[in-house]
């Protein structure tokens, strides 16, 4: 089990709980991160959660996204992940955080002061299976198209991320 980090709405460490428990409504309020992929024909990384998930499976969100860890710091995580996840690693330069609450449905829920990470990569991906059901470059453009038209194929993390994240890339 995976020990996450409790905090308050700055960000400071207010204790620990099990993932699980951090997710179950009410949901927790806890450390995260989200990390954003550009490659060199500004598309972006974005991939569909696996049906394993518990919440929000088969929503379509950012490349990689996840929890520090108790004793872990933010950047140390983001880099775990995205090669846990994603099979690679890269840069990180951090953005931004901000919360949010959001219930998936009657059991779970996310309660997150989610910090914000951009990469830029073009090299190999070797997604966790697990993990990822699909994954792909995607045009700024055609992402928020399909954003305006399908909003509900994504995770909320990733709407209320999203507008900030392309400020900082255009």
């Amino acid at each position: 089990m995976d020990t996450l980090i409790l905090v308050d709405a700055e960000d400071n460490i207010t204790g620990y709980d099990e993932k699980e428990d951090c997710h179950i409504i009410p949901a927790k309020l806890h450390r995260a991160f989200s990390i954003f992929i550009i490659n060199s024909k500004d598309e972006m990384l974005i991939h569909k959660r696996s049906s394993l998930k518990y919440t929000w499976p088969g929503f379509w969100t950012n490349a990689c996204c996840s929890h520090p860890r108790k004793g872990e710091n933010l950047e140390d995580a983001a880099q775990r992940r995205l090669l846990e996840e994603m099979g690679f690693t890269c840069l990180l330069k951090y953005l931004f955080k901000f919360r949010y609450q959001s219930n998936y449905d009657n059991k779970y829920g996310e309660n997150e002061v989610d910090n914000v990470f951009i990469g830029f990569y073009d090299g190999p991906l070797k997604p966790d299976k697990n993990e990822i059901e699909e994954w792909k470059f995607i045009s700024i453009d055609a992402l928020l198209e399909d954003v305006e038209i399908h909003p509900a194929n994504y995770t909320p993390w990733f709407m209320k991320a999203l507008p900030e994240v392309i400020n900082n890339i255009r």
